[in-house]
Order: structure tokens, then sequence, then C-alpha cells
């Protein structure tokens, strides 16, 4: 499993680098669960994770039904010079909206440089929000040309992705992606204790903010957290 690190500014990139993680997730909590950042903070970033050889993700944003404003962020993400563009799909309600969705961002982000990767995100606590189910995400993003399918949760209220989908429902996500040569990314609050559980199930990808602050979601991230999730997830 690689280790996607979300830092919000420059500092906490170098933090998340210094200890390792493979993706810098560039994303903007202030602004939700996939809140987009600015795209010179993107820029800045991903200068800087070049150096180390590392990817970078970015966010952008918890997005409603707009396929239009969708494939536009998208576009920006990946001039900015992200190596992943994540799309949450926060207003998303049905098959219908997602494949318009899915369609519209990788066309942006695929006419500009086919060497970039599209991921689709989903939410673990879609009953909350009345969006789309996760598990129909695989077969859309696969039919689209995406390269990526995640599942997030869209609250920050201390609440899992385990506490919103079962073990079973997740297995069936991680392999529906796979089945269909999609990477997978789990993410939602993972916690130290759900290490040995991400590893039986064997996302491509977890992502984490939390788990490596200092003190909760909006506190610094510390290298020395990073260093060991990578060290476990290793």
């Amino acid at each position: 499993m690689k280790v996607l690190v979300s830092p919000m500014n420059k500092a906490e990139a170098i933090e998340a680098l210094e200890g390792d993680a493979d993706i810098i997730d560039v994303k903007n909590p202030a602004e939700g669960s996939l809140g987009a950042n600015f795209p010179w903070i993107i820029r800045e970033i991903a200068k800087i994770a070049k150096n180390f050889g590392k990817e970078v993700s970015a966010t952008t944003g918890d997005l409603p039904f707009k396929p239009g404003t969708a494939s536009l962020a998208a576009l920006g993400a990946a001039i900015s010079g992200a190596d992943y563009i994540k799309v949450g799909f926060y207003g998303v309600r049905n098959k219908d909206e997602a494949e318009k969705m899915v369609d519209a961002v990788v066309k942006a982000v695929k006419d500009f440089d086919g060497k970039k990767k599209v991921v689709i995100a989903g939410y673990a606590d879609y009953k909350r929000i009345n969006a789309i189910s996760p598990l129909q995400l695989p077969e859309i993003a696969a039919k689209f040309g995406a390269d990526v399918v995640m599942v997030d949760t869209a609250i920050k209220d201390g609440t899992s992705l385990f506490d919103h989908l079962n073990i079973e429902e997740i297995k069936i996500f991680v392999e529906s992606a796979h089945s269909k040569d999609l990477l997978c990314a789990l993410a939602g609050n993972l916690g130290w204790k759900n290490i040995d559980t991400l590893k039986t199930l064997k996302p491509d990808i977890i992502g984490v903010r939390t788990m490596v602050c200092e003190a909760g979601r909006n506190s610094m991230i510390k290298r020395e957290l990073v260093k060991k999730l990578v060290e476990l997830v290793r």
C-alpha cells in the first residue's frame, strides 16, 4: 500500500515528505472533506515534492452535480502540477449524474495530459448526505477511463470509514476496483487500530490526515507520525 498524506500548506507538505509519504495530497480542510486548495499552493508543493521524487495529488472539492464546474476545476488542478486529480462526488445523487461527471472530468484531464490520473471519490457516509453509494463508482469510473476510485467520509465528526461501511462492503469496493483494473484508495479518519485490517483489505493507497497530526485534524502534520505509519504499512 502507498501512504497518501494530506497537507494544507508548504510547511505540512515538508513534514509529510520528510516522513517519506508516497503521495502528497494537497487539500484545504477548511472547505470540506475534499476541499480544494489554491492553484499557487498546489504549484509550490508540487515543485518541492518533485525534488523528493514524490507524486502529488490535489483535491478539487466536495462537488455538486455540475459537470462543467467539475471539469474546469479538474483541469486547473492538472495544470497546477498534480499527478492525481481527485473529484469528490458530494452532490452526485445517482448513476446518470455520476456518469456525466466522470465523463467530463476525464475528458478535461486526459486531453491536457494523458499521463495524469483521475480519482473519483465517493463517501462512506453517503446516506447522510444523500449521495451516490461508493459501491457504484468502480463500474462508472472504469467505463469512462478514470484511474482510481476512492472512498472517504464527508462529515468529519470523529466517525470513520469503518463506522459507515462494514468490512464486507469495503472488501467488495476494493475487489470491484481491482477487477476493473482501477487503483483503489481508502480514507476516512483511519486510525492506528485499523492498520492490520487495511493490510487484509489490500487497497493500493490509504489516505490520512488526522492520524499523522499532532493533536487532531486541524493541527500540524508531524514527520515522526508519518514515518511511523509508513514503516508499519511497508
